[in-house]
């Protein structure tokens, strides 16, 4: 029997490096060295174990913005052997009911009690007053479980999804460690590292990338409330906090260029952008990179997240703009056949050659072992040999960069011919004109389905349609070119950034979109932020 059985990186820490700063809130200047941190965590276990009853197995629902407490919960319940389950705070009273009704948990922390948990069954607390019990509380001492929780279900993520209701995606101490794993070793994350967290917990660059890598090398979190692309600016400017890593989702990004105080020649601490989350055209990459920044996308997903990195070199980065990089160490990747159908003693799947499309397979320990209460989901989403079918198409080159080209889901076929959207997105948006751009394949009479392209131009952009059509020419071949162009406002985005295509095929009718303008809205509400005084984005 063991005192902490799930990978306790905090533990570990305050008995090599009790002295080192783990966290500082931002919000508030709080710090807290790995001793400190560790002597929270075991007093978030008193109230939890003893006030609140919480045993293993139970469910612990959190909304809030990003805080330290979170963090803190997040490994008392580890330690506990209970589920920690955090919610997006942008979500409406009766979604957040359902992923409620769907995780039952035992106790709901909220940061708006009586907002929020009008139609909650569980025991509802403020979060505030977890905050304000915890230095009042004994740390408990270590308690004994079996060491069988290291692969037992530690956390319940939520998809944002394109449509349809959010799924939990479970995920063990196992997968959470070997995330912090893949990523500390293709982010080259030392133990002198400053990461600033903006990304929102409820998400799992938020929750898991962005903090378990740090607490893996012993660096160092700044957490922020939420993504404020001025602020962000600022603080990665700043020479005294030193910021060697930052996470963000391309649309971040972009932020990041229009708001006030962008100087990225004084990013001099700072590694490497790093995106996720979206697709990250070539254009945009070699921008960064001209300007001094490494841009470094990779490839992930809730249900298994750090697959696939960028190296953090500048040619490697400029030759292979595009790429979302190389295998990380802990995980497995196969492209297959389209038409495979995954059935069979080996999966029923044929690998493509190099430079051929196919969906990609993963496999590995940071795999989710599957969805909440959801078996039948579970059991498609896996071949028979155990395989997670990723539902993404990719190809990968002789040197083996894998390329992604589209969701499965949302390729059309013109005249016979595959189209990959992603590939005329980012022809399109190489024009100075277009800010923004998806395309979605529409019925045909003709062709069966043909491209349609909704633009959101730059202020100032004057571009029309049969234009936009002529530059596409000569990049790539005549039949990828979108029939048709719509120029929108914005685009519909969920919490996380994907364009939710379904809505485009529609034609957004009837839909009412934010204005996704730089310095407003769209890109805030992807980071769970706080852009001009209001929250308005969530997560990748």
């Amino acid at each position: 029997m063991l005192a902490h059985p799930s990978p306790d990186l905090i533990a570990s820490n305050a008995r090599t490096r009790a002295n080192n700063l783990a966290c500082v809130e931002l919000s508030t200047g709080l710090r807290w060295s790995y001793g400190e941190l560790d002597t929270d965590v075991q007093r978030a276990v008193t109230i939890l174990r003893s006030v609140e009853g919480v045993r293993a197995g139970d469910r612990v629902a959190v909304l809030d913005q990003n805080s330290v407490y979170q963090l803190i919960i997040h490994q008392a319940l580890l330690r506990i052997g209970a589920i920690f389950v955090p919610v997006n705070w942008r979500l409406s009273s009766p979604e957040i009911a359902r992923i409620l009704e769907d995780c039952s948990p035992v106790l709901f922390y909220s940061r708006d009690t009586h907002v929020r948990c009008q139609q909650a069954r569980q025991r509802c607390r403020s979060f505030s007053s977890f905050t304000k019990a915890l230095q009042a509380s004994p740390p408990a001492p270590p308690i004994p479980i079996s060491p069988a929780f290291y692969d037992k279900t530690g956390t319940i993520l939520y998809t944002s999804g394109t449509s349809g209701s959010p799924k939990g995606v479970m995920l063990t101490p196992r997968c959470l460690l070997a995330t912090a794993t893949n990523y500390a070793y293709l982010g080259e994350v030392s133990t002198g590292c400053v990461f600033l967290c903006d990304c929102p917990m409820y998400h799992i660059i938020g929750l898991v990338v962005q903090v378990w890598a740090p607490l893996l090398r012993g660096g160092t979190l700044l957490v922020s409330p939420g993504f404020d692309a001025a602020q962000t600016n600022r603080r990665l400017a700043d020479q005294d906090l030193g910021v060697t890593h930052y996470f963000c989702v391309p649309q971040m990004a972009t932020m990041l260029r229009y708001a006030e105080g962008f100087a990225p020649e004084k990013w001099t601490a700072l590694k490497a952008l790093f995106t996720g989350g979206a697709p990250n055209p070539p254009a945009n990459i070699l921008w960064w990179l001209d300007r001094g920044v490494k841009m470094v996308d990779g490839y992930g997903m809730t249900e298994a997240a750090t697959t696939v990195g960028m190296p953090l070199d500048g040619v490697v980065i400029r030759a292979k703009a595009g790429s979302a990089g190389t295998l990380a160490p802990q995980a497995r990747v196969r492209i297959v056949d389209l038409l495979s159908d995954g059935g069979g003693a080996d999966g029923g799947c044929r690998d493509v050659p190099d430079g051929e499309a196919g969906e990609i397979l993963v496999r590995g320990p940071h795999v989710t072992p599957g969805y909440w209460n959801r078996p039948a989901e579970t059991a498609a989403a896996f071949t028979e040999d155990g395989w997670l079918r990723t539902g993404d198409i990719a190809r990968r080159d002789g040197d083996g960069f894998v390329f992604i080209l589209d969701r499965r889901k949302d390729m059309y076929i013109r005249g016979g011919e595959n189209v990959y959207s992603a590939e005329v997105e980012a022809v399109l948006i190489a024009h100075p004109d277009v800010q923004d751009v998806a395309v979605v394949g529409v019925p045909d009479e003709q062709w069966g389905e043909s491209g349609r392209a909704y633009v959101v131009l730059e202020p100032g952009g004057r571009i029309d349609g049969e234009e936009l059509r002529l530059y596409c020419d000569g990049q790539i071949a005549r039949y990828k070119i979108p029939k048709e162009v719509k120029f929108v406002e914005a685009l519909p985005r969920t919490p996380s950034g994907k364009v939710m295509k379904h809505l485009l095929r529609g034609g957004m009718t009837g839909r009412r979109v934010p204005v996704n303008r730089p310095g407003r809205g769209s890109a805030n509400e992807l980071a769970g932020g706080t852009a001009n005084g209001c929250g308005i984005l969530n997560g990748v």
